[in-house]
């Protein structure tokens, strides 16, 4: 099997784990916290959100925003192919680890440091007011570049010629 090969086999399969994660909060984990409590709900967040800074997340999340420019540059010349790895590439980079750095993950950042055990009603409202509607905003359009990623990631190896 050629390198080329193999790094779009990689690239699919780490852009298809962050889709399907993405995925998986927009249709099932963002309904399910939506019925909690106030308190509830943010205190779900925040462990949420500490827990999912592990290595099996950074490698599906960093590998793809660094598989996708690589496999990219090794397929150069190569159409259609390029191109859809560079609008994959467009894609994930903007659309989902753009959207994610300046976006969910600074909203993480100040639920974070929220304290939850000594708010009161309203301001347990007035934090959840502020962050659930456009983080879950933000997460669809997250949910909708990474699909697309991999939908060009798909076509990119359908069309590939392992020459």
């Amino acid at each position: 099997m050629k390198m080329t090969t193999l790094v779009l086999i990689i690239t699919a399969v780490l852009t298809a784990l962050v889709a399907g994660l993405f995925y998986s909060y927009s249709c099932s984990v963002v309904l399910g916290l939506g019925k909690l409590s106030d308190a509830e709900y943010l205190k779900a967040m925040q462990s949420i959100n500490r827990e999912i800074l592990n290595p099996v997340f950074f490698i599906s999340f960093m590998g793809t925003a660094v598989l996708l420019p690589i496999s990219t540059f090794l397929v150069r010349g190569q159409q259609p192919t390029f191109l859809f790895l560079l609008l994959a590439t467009l894609a994930y980079l903007i659309g989902v680890f753009g959207v994610t750095a300046g976006g969910n993950v600074p909203m993480n950042d100040v639920l974070d440091k929220f304290d939850i055990t000594n708010a009161t009603t309203e301001t347990l409202k007035q934090m959840r007011d502020g962050f659930e509607d456009k983080w879950n905003f933000l997460n669809n359009i997250r949910t909708f570049f990474s699909v697309v990623t991999i939908t060009l990631v798909v076509c990119a190896c359908i069309w590939y010629k392992n020459v």
